[in-house]
Order: C-alpha cells, then sequence, then structure tokens
C-alpha cells in the first residue's frame, strides 16, 4: 500500500487564535484512518482543509499526487464528503436525492446499487423528512459514495444516534474498509475510533499530540487498565492519597479513577485499605484501558470537554 495522502505543516488562523497548528501526518491507501478529539481540537478544519472547503494559511496537502491547493476541481472528483449534518430539500426522495446527486459527477454508481448496499432499498420512495437519525445518516453516507470515490472523508458520522443505529452505521463503514476503501474519520467518540481504525491521530488545541495504533497508543501511556470507585468518600480518598498504590489517581464526576499496570494489585490493596477502614466499596469497576484514558493521561481532561 502506498501513501495516498500527506499533510505537511498544515496551519488555519482566525485573527488571534490558531486552530490547526503544523498538523503533519499521512495515510495510506485502503486505511481507517481516525482523528480523534474534543469539540475544537481541530479537526474538522483540518479535514475541510484537506477537501478543499477552507484554504490553509500555511503548510502543504498532497492528495492522491495531486497538490491539493493546485488540483481542488481534479480532487473532488475524487473524493467523497460526510459532513456532520447534510441539509436536503426536505420532500425530495431517497431514490431522487441519489439521482441527483450523481448527475453532478462524469461517473456515478447506480442508485439502486447504493440503496442495496446501504439497507435503503425499502426506503427509495420515501421522502427525506420521514426518515429516521440513523436512515439519514445512512442516506448521508450514499450520497458521499455516489461518485466512487478514492478517499471518503466521514466527519463525526455517527453523531446523535442511538446506540443501535450507531453500531449499524460501523458495521457500514467496516465494510467499505474491508473492501479497500481508504477512509478519513473524525470523530470524539473514543469506541468508534478503536472499533474502525487502523491508526488515529489524537488532536488537542490545534495540534496532533499522538499517532499510532490504538492498541500502541493505550500501550505506549503504560495505562492497562483503570479501577473506579463511585462516590469514594473523603477518609477512603485520604486513606489511598496516603497509601502509594501503584496508580495515578484522578477524580472526575464523582469517581475517583486509579490508572495503573497492575490492577490486580491495586484491588487487592484497595479492598484491604476498605475492609480497615469498615468501607464498604460502591461500585467499583475494573476495565480496560481505552483511547478516552490515553487523551485524559496526555491532557489531563476527557475527549468531550
Amino acid at each position: 500500500m502506498g501513501t495516498i495522502l500527506e499533510v505537511k505543516d498544515l496551519v488555519k488562523r482566525y485573527g488571534s487564535l490558531v486552530a490547526v497548528d503544523g498538523v503533519t501526518f499521512g495515510v495510506d491507501e485502503g486505511e481507517i484512518f481516525g482523528i480523534l478529539g474534543p469539540n475544537g481540537a481541530g479537526k474538522t478544519t483540518t479535514v475541510e482543509m484537506i477537501e478543499g472547503l477552507r484554504n490553509p494559511d500555511a503548510g502543504s496537502i498532497m492528495m492522491l499526487g495531486i497538490d491539493a491547493a493546485r488540483g481542488r476541481q481534479e480532487i473532488r472528483e475524487l473524493i467523497g464528503v460526510q459532513l456532520q449534518s447534510t441539509m436536503l430539500y426536505p420532500r425530495i426522495r431517497v431514490a431522487e436525492a441519489l439521482e441527483l446527486f450523481g448527475s453532478y459527477y462524469r461517473r456515478a454508481i447506480p442508485a439502486a446499487q447504493l440503496l442495496d448496499e446501504l439497507a435503503l432499498t425499502e426506503k427509495k420512495d420515501t421522502f427525506v423528512e420521514r426518515l429516521s437519525g440513523g436512515q439519514r445518516q445512512r442516506l448521508a453516507l450514499a450520497l458521499a459514495l455516489v461518485n466512487d470515490p478514492k478517499v471518503l472523508f466521514l466527519d463525526e458520522p455517527t453523531s446523535g444516534l442511538d446506540p443501535q443505529a450507531r453500531r449499524k452505521l460501523w458495521g457500514i463503514i467496516g465494510q467499505l474498509g474491508e473492501k479497500g476503501k481508504t477512509v478519513i474519520l473524525t470523530t470524539h467518540y473514543m469506541e468508534e475510533a478503536e472499533q474502525l481504525c487502523r491508526r488515529v491521530a489524537i488532536m488537542d488545541h490545534g495540534k496532533i499530540i499522538a499517532l499510532d495504533t490504538p492498541n500502541a497508543l493505550i500501550a505506549e501511556t503504560g495505562l492497562e487498565a483503570t479501577v473506579e470507585i463511585d462516590h469514594p468518600g473523603d477518609e477512603l480518598r485520604k486513606a489511598l492519597e496516603e497509601a502509594g498504590l501503584p496508580a495515578r489517581v484522578t477524580e472526575t464526576a464523582g469517581k475517583l479513577v486509579l490508572h495503573t499496570s497492575e490492577s490486580s494489585r491495586v484491588v487487592s490493596q484497595l479492598t484491604g485499605i476498605a475492609d480497615d477502614l469498615g468501607v464498604v466499596l460502591q461500585d467499583l469497576t475494573v476495565r480496560k484501558a481505552t483511547l478516552e484514558d490515553v487523551f485524559l493521561a496526555l491532557t489531563g481532561r476527557h475527549l468531550r470537554e
């Protein structure tokens, strides 16, 4: 596989605000690549510059061997874009929307094929305004695929969906990856990135602060697990601070969180301390470290903050 996208030293400013600050990364052909971070991290601005929707203030973008600044029209024929929100005429039917968007390109996939692949055949004659949230997102994805793009951009594709609709869309995106489609996905759902992406770039304050496979990023932090305690109480909290546990302790939303690579030892010591104090542990949870924990370790805050 060769590199299909190469971004170097990309910068975007809005007055005194540096929204994207020297971003550099590459994406391989056939890869699902995630850009992960909280709202306002610079994810969408970065992708919009790559898509040609915004002009960078500095840096370079090479897509499919084409200089994005000089070959914008050529690139638009080769990419597909699903934005966070897709606005369509409310009284246009699903199949009509696909046929309309297909007419904008020199080459288009037949509407019937896309309807079948996105599980929308039964909705082909339904007005867009009558679709559920999940169906609208699948239609938006179908519209992004109508020109059979070499590179597909998905900006927060499952934002606002219920868990069932989200997982259904994950399955469809995963199938695109299995077929060799290059996908660049922006999201603030760490589970989404772990589920779909071969590699992820974590952004914060306009910079990429980490880039690797999800498993490698988790391993590099040394945080193999977290132990969480709901409403620990002042007495237990103080005892844990003095115990010297092999863990980094943070607290959020009434939970005490112990980040550790020795979860069994931490749980054993924790229960022993609680027994000595006569304290009942409320909702003790042990779980594998996630990209959310990586982000917290790197920045001191959660992805959705």
